[in-house]
């Protein structure tokens, strides 16, 4: 069995704790210049830390020589619930003041580099305005994701009613925290046939699960085990960016597991769950025992069945090498992507400055249309045209030809031969379940396990995550669902965690995903499936605007292009257990008529002298202390349901 740690090394029996910024600087700027040693509990019995056995990586605040304090405003510049960004001349600070009280942090989202002061500020923390990740304003942990890292809090003081910062240069520059973890202190030498833990699954439920655990102060084993030759990696980027290399997309560093003992085995496929027993057979007949069980195996994606299937240079793409491999076969020639889905779809704009052509086969009449609707499907079909991308639309591949074994046709239903040298299925996926069946582990018609809030399954102690579960939804009355999603995996990780450790954690995060195509980010936010109308806002030929799924009265999901925060707006709006109306989304207060795009105004001046005569002016002109700059100029919502002026919040 292959596996990252081929001789894992037995660990002495201590914890090494980094301690939070808050404590450290207490501790290290002491008169000494030197930290003590700290007690720290860990499975309930205090474990001593030495200062010298900490990460190689020197701390942000080691010296005051290597700090920096500025005077960044005045008091009275920022009101409450406003954010912005200031300069310490080593790096810039995010600066939020909400009841009164300055807070300063990193001013990039540590998951992609975002401006978080372009996101949304609510109920004490901030949301990134790309992907969603939420942060706490008073300690820069990560509350929500996706993304791994928190954000460095800095110290802020208040003389003379001018606002001064304090912050390590490191820190300004390394944007991103990685929370206090415990280390492992039970040993495992060679390879032994027990742990406390073991997770199936190393994408972003698996990971997170294991980080959670450490965070938590769990210092017995964790074992984790993937089919993949890698480790951990941000799978997502595959069809975004298939030239990427597997170092890349590393998540986490190979030294990192190390330095917090979560073993990873490589290319280790389990084929046997004895729950009876707690223990888990491998194919190569390895055996290990489990105190407890998180199942996060993901999906496995589906493919052709036509004539032909077994031709080569036909590819679903799972791995690096599989990205990386359509990516030179394509280069300068012809390639096919068989489904308009989000991987089709990102695939086809990826290979367009690559190939010599690009075609799509899809059933649907339009591409996203189960997922985005038949309008704002159109809207990005014709700029995929307008990107030389061909559409085949309503028909299926029957058949795929091949010279010397090699593709070089494919043959449609609709008897159209497209000539390709490489093909891209992208036609959905099934759960990874197939080694559950046997095991008393539940699983439902389609092969999804069942999880409750807690994401446990139907046997004490096997805890399951990630893109093979279904789960009650809290906010769409805990409807049991199957949400794919890169973020929810992350979330559903850490309740795992948290219950494995008797926390009576829930999962209640909002969906969130992205797509990046051209050059150009969709971002939707919800759960939309079973959506009886769309909304729209703005200009679907510039691909500027904003769509409301809505099923009977209630906005159920929400997609926007060029238009951010606002899926970060609604996704907070959401997350607060607030409805959003229908009426609420296409018909402003006072107008007594829905919105229509033939109801846009001739420019004019606004309040604050910005021109007007966009959609989102006319949706706001029944409010005239609302016109508001361009990127907050979106919409209001306010009903019965509560007062959700924040929408166009201030900072964003």
């Amino acid at each position: 069995m292959g596996g990252c740690f081929s001789k894992p090394k037995p660990v002495e029996l201590k914890i090494e704790v980094v301690l939070p910024e808050k404590e450290r600087g207490k501790e290290e700027l002491s008169a000494s210049g030197k930290g003590s040693p700290r007690a720290y509990q860990g499975n309930g019995t205090a474990r001593h830390f030495h200062t010298e056995e900490r990460l190689p990586a020197p701390h942000p605040y080691a010296g005051t020589q290597d700090c920096v304090e500025a005077a960044v405003c005045h008091v009275k510049d920022l009101e409450n619930g406003q954010m912005r960004e200031v300069e310490l001349g080593w790096g810039k600070v995010l600066l939020v003041k909400e009841n009164g009280e300055f807070h300063a942090l990193g001013h990039k989202c540590p998951h992609y580099g975002a401006p978080l002061v372009k996101g949304v500020l609510s109920r004490g923390r901030v949301r990134c305005p790309w992907h969603g990740a939420c942060f706490n304003i008073s300690t820069g942990d990560l509350e929500d994701f996706p993304g791994l890292d928190s954000l460095h809090k800095f110290q802020v003081k208040i003389e003379k009613e001018k606002v001064y910062v304090w912050a390590s240069k490191q820190a300004l520059q390394l944007q991103r925290r990685t929370k206090v973890m415990a280390k492992c202190i039970s040993p495992s030498a060679g390879h032994s046939g027990s742990t406390n833990v073991l997770i199936v699954g190393a994408g972003a439920a698996g990971l997170v699960c294991a980080e959670t655990l450490r965070q938590e102060g769990f210092s017995d084993r964790i074992v984790l085990c993937t089919l993949d030759r890698h480790l951990p990696y941000d799978r997502p980027k595959l069809s975004k960016s298939l030239d990427a290399q597997p170092e890349q997309l590393a998540l986490r560093p190979k030294e990192f597991f190390r330095a917090y003992g979560i073993e990873v085995l490589t290319e280790a496929q389990v084929v046997t769950v004895d729950v009876r027993n707690k223990k888990v057979v491998f194919k190569d007949g390895f055996k290990l025992e489990y105190n407890k069980l998180l199942l996060a195996p993901g999906s496995s994606p589906k493919t052709l069945s036509c004539k032909g299937k077994e031709v080569e240079n036909v590819f679903t793409i799972r791995t690096p090498e599989d990205a990386n491999r359509v990516v030179r076969l394509a280069r300068g020639r012809n390639a096919v992507v068989v489904g308009a889905g989000f991987l089709g779809m990102e695939v086809a704009a990826y290979l367009t400055e690559k190939a010599h052509s690009v075609s799509v086969v899809e059933l649907e009449e339009t591409p996203f249309r189960r997922f985005l609707g038949e309008r704002v499907g159109r809207a990005l079909m014709k700029m995929f045209e307008n990107n030389r991308v061909k559409f085949y639309m309503q028909t299926e591949v029957s058949e795929l030809r091949a010279q010397e074994g090699k593709l070089k046709e494919v043959v449609l239903k609709s008897s159209k031969v497209v000539r390709a040298d490489v093909c891209v299925v992208g036609i959905g996926a099934v759960p990874a379940t197939g080694f559950l069946r046997q095991s008393g582990i539940s699983l439902d018609s389609r092969g999804f396990i069942p999880v409750n809030k807690m994401m446990q399954t139907n046997i004490p102690g096997v805890f399951a995550a990630g893109d093979a579960v279904t789960f009650p939804l809290a906010w769409r009355n805990n409807r049991k669902v199957n949400i794919p999603h890169w973020q929810m995996a992350h979330a559903q990780g850490r309740v795992a965690a948290q219950n494995m450790l008797a926390q009576e954690a829930e999962i209640s995060t909002v969906p969130y995903l992205w797509t990046a195509m051209f050059g150009k980010s969709l971002r939707y936010a919800g759960y939309g499936e079973g959506f009886d109308d769309v909304i729209i806002q703005g200009d679907l030929e510039e691909l500027k605007f904003v769509a409301f799924y809505t099923k009977g009265d209630e906005v159920i999901a929400v997609a926007s292009m060029n238009y951010d925060p606002i899926v970060s707006k609604v996704a907070e709006v959401l997350a607060s257990g607030r409805a959003i109306r229908k009426r609420e989304v296409e018909e402003p207060p006072g107008t007594g008529k829905a919105w229509r795009p033939q109801d846009r105004g001739r420019p004019q001046a606004g309040h604050n002298g910005e021109p007007r005569g966009d959609m989102m002016n006319d949706m706001v002109s029944p409010w005239p202390s609302l016109s508001l700059s361009p990127s907050k100029r979106l919409f209001l919502l306010h009903s019965k349901t509560g007062d959700m002026s924040w929408l166009t919040g201030k900072g964003s």
